[in-house]
């Protein structure tokens, strides 16, 4: 299959060994034979199964989404809202190249979920990535509740300021405009600013 070369299914499979390797001292061969898979079925199967170990599933998820089968697209949105960064870079990969339409619903859902914000980088960059109908309205959601300068949070609303540059929408402007006195986001904004109308 495609993503056997792809290198970033090459990285997860080197960072999942790793990660193996430490927790438990060796890797187990069925790592390895998963790794080679290429029968869609026995990935699903993966995917399906209970008891499978986390590891599991994000190759399955993986090499089923980059490929275009829709069926690793629950498990890749939960991927995506996985508290490691690294996990959430590898789902926003396959779920730009699964090009599945629930996609950037399921982001925007995501980005927007306040409980959830800490996580929300990843599906904040999708969004731009996809330039869905979904996309500009949740960036301006969530960078105007990042607008407080004492928000923790700064690099999810630096993102969609960002984001907003990268789409060109006018409909962003308003919330750009208000972004430009903040400390960390002005810079940022006063760019994204003058991309704006620019874009198709």
């Amino acid at each position: 299959m495609e993503y056997a070369e792809d290198p970033e299914f090459c990285s997860m499979i080197d960072r999942l060994r790793d990660e193996i390797e430490n927790a438990s001292g060796t890797v187990p061969d069925a790592f390895e034979q998963l790794a080679e898979t290429t029968d869609p079925e026995g990935l699903h199967h993966v995917l399906t199964a209970p008891g499978q170990p986390l590891w599991a599933r994000e190759i399955a998820a993986y090499a089923l989404g980059v490929t275009g089968d829709p069926r690793a697209f629950e498990a890749l949105v939960l991927l995506l809202n996985h508290r490691d960064p690294e996990r959430c870079v590898t789902a926003a990969h396959a779920l730009t190249r699964l090009g599945d339409p629930r996609t950037a619903r399921a982001a925007a859902a995501l980005a927007t979920n306040e409980l959830r914000v800490a996580y929300a980088l990843l599906p904040i960059r999708l969004l731009a990535t996809l330039r869905a109908p979904e996309s500009v309205p949740a960036l301006i959601t969530v960078l105007e509740r990042r607008l407080p300068a004492d928000d923790p949070h700064w690099r999810v609303g630096l993102a969609c300021v960002e984001g907003l540059g990268a789409l060109g929408d006018t409909r962003a402007r308003p919330t750009l405009e208000a972004a430009l006195p903040h400390p960390r986001f002005g810079a940022a904004a006063e760019a994204s600013l003058g991309r704006l109308g620019t874009l198709h």
